[in-house]
């Protein structure tokens, strides 16, 4: 694994709206591996493979969620609404870095019971003296996102923002390795997917494409006390058969599967009650588009400290290389 990519993806900021930065850094990773690079109006990055075959989109995206500022208080204190998943029992206690750098910590009101914490009564204290003070560093509708430290050992990562930063950097990894293709790829870093998947919907009405993968992340069923969920860390790259934005397409599942047995790759088939990916608006374009996703199984999600598996990463970037390849006929 190019953990040196990893890492530094992980560390852009770029919640939901703010992802040029990422876009820049993923720009210049790819510009020597693709045919064409262009920037659409919303800001998805659309790289082009060019190749024959059937129009393949392949969708992973460059936002992560964050909390926008709502109001200062006389004391500096800042208040907050979220963009995108926030769990406030997760983000009570947590630190946040603005655009600037400016940081903060995020707790609770005193006399709020854990039980009953709700995003409105946490807020952000980053050190003024008062309101003046703190609205020379922060303003209504400033963003900020988790601060997070880069962790691996042999097995795993575990990072900040790897929902959906692994899925850019599978995207990147299979592009590198990419020499000729039968498939015309598309290959998007999709925005504001966090915010109801925005952007893999306007992208995919651009491409028009004849099928369609997205590269995101999954939740686990495989820690102490979880739901009933087979997906687990090391099991493999996970195939989508259902969330609540999608039902993959059994025929372009067919042929994952296929792929997976023929090249022994490790996977696992998902099936996910909640949740949705790109690959939901991509399916939904224009008269429809027979998609599916290839997931990631993540402990940990939406939280400072997302945790991936090696193994599984590198099996969706082997998957990811041969679909593209080969012409994604269904």
């Amino acid at each position: 694994m190019n953990v040196k990519v990893l890492k530094e993806i992980t560390e852009i900021y770029g919640p939901s709206g703010s992802e040029q930065a990422v876009a820049d850094y993923i720009m210049e990773a790819i510009k020597d591996y693709v045919d064409e690079i262009s920037v659409d109006k919303l800001g998805n990055v659309i790289a082009r493979k060019k190749g024959n075959g059937p129009k393949l989109m392949v969708a992973g995206h460059m936002d992560q969620i964050g909390l926008m500022v709502t109001d200062v208080d006389d004391k500096g204190f800042i208040r907050l609404t979220n963009i995108g998943g926030i769990n406030p029992f997760v983000t009570h206690g947590e630190r946040v870095v603005f655009k600037d750098g400016t940081k903060g910590i995020v707790y609770k009101e005193e006399s709020t019971e854990a039980g009953k914490m709700k995003l409105d009564k946490l807020f952000v204290d980053i050190g003024a003296k008062n309101k003046e003070e703190a609205n020379k560093k922060v303003n209504i509708g400033d963003i900020c996102v988790y601060e997070s430290n880069f962790l691996e050992n042999e097995h795993t990562v575990s990072v900040g923002a790897l929902d959906d930063r692994i899925g850019c950097f599978i995207m990147i990894e299979a592009l590198k390795q990419l020499k000729t293709v039968e498939n015309d790829c598309y290959y998007v870093f999709t925005v504001q997917e966090e915010v109801g998947i925005r952007g893999g919907k306007t992208s995919a009405y651009k491409v028009d494409p004849d099928v369609g993968l997205a590269i995101d992340i999954t939740s686990c069923g495989d820690m102490p006390g979880s739901k009933r969920f087979k997906i687990a860390l090391h099991d493999g790259v996970a195939i989508k058969v259902r969330d609540n934005s999608l039902l993959s397409h059994p025929k372009v599942n067919e042929r994952l599967v296929e792929t997976c047995k023929a090249e022994e790759i490790k996977y696992q088939m998902e099936v996910l009650e909640f949740g949705g990916t790109d690959a939901g608006g991509i399916s939904l374009t224009r008269e429809g588009v027979p998609a599916s996703c290839l997931s990631i199984p993540t402990r940990y999600a939406h939280s400072a400290h997302e945790t991936v598996s090696k193994d599984d990463v590198d099996a969706a970037i082997k998957l990811l290389v041969k679909v593209s390849e080969k012409a994604f006929e269904i």
